[in-house]
């Protein structure tokens, strides 16, 4: 029980580390992120050629995680946005607080550094605590919304991540499902 609770606490960390530069997010006991692995076969929502490599995204549904295929290195020169399935809420203003699932890989190697989905659990956080990627991934979107976005290392970490694995110059994948937002 003291390997689980410490395997949880520091995924809870590397969240923080990851995705939050001020206070930490925290999960919400409402709701929760899919944790099965999606059925095979289909079209990835998403596929993009990188100047180098590529990525193929396909989002999450109600019952399962997304799923990013990276073929490594993948490296993006500008940080690009998709819209993977629209939602049916209100547009997400770039000073809200959201609640999201997520799941984060890195272009470099195609690990996953960080995933709400594999914690089962949303994490809650403002867009002004965020790198810079992931704001844009969110804002102007609308709630309900998944999206992915392939970032620049300067829309990431640029000087790295090194607790998350992540090297300086490393772009960034990030699947992400909006499931509310607060001004």
């Amino acid at each position: 029980m003291a390997a689980v609770k410490s395997s949880i606490a520091l995924a809870v960390s590397v969240a923080a580390t990851v995705l939050v530069f001020g206070p930490s997010g925290t999960a919400t006991a409402a709701g929760s992120c899919p944790t099965a692995a999606p059925q095979d076969g289909g079209a990835p929502d998403w596929t993009l050629n990188g100047a180098t490599g590529s990525v193929a995204v396909t989002g999450s549904t109600d019952t399962a995680a997304p799923v990013v295929n990276v073929t490594t290195p993948f490296s993006v020169t500008q940080t690009q946005v998709h819209t993977l399935h629209a939602g049916p809420g209100p547009v997400v203003p770039a000073t809200a607080s959201v609640s999201v699932c997520y799941m984060g890989v890195n272009g470099r190697d195609g690990s996953v550094f960080d995933s709400s989905y594999q914690r089962g659990a949303p994490v809650d956080f403002p867009l002004n605590g965020v790198v810079p990627g992931f704001q844009k991934a969110i804002a102007g979107q609308t709630v309900g919304s998944t999206v992915a976005v392939a970032m620049v290392p300067a829309d990431g970490y640029p000087q790295g991540q090194p607790s998350a694995g992540i090297r300086a110059g490393d772009s960034l994948v990030f699947a992400i499902k909006i499931l509310s937002a607060s001004s």
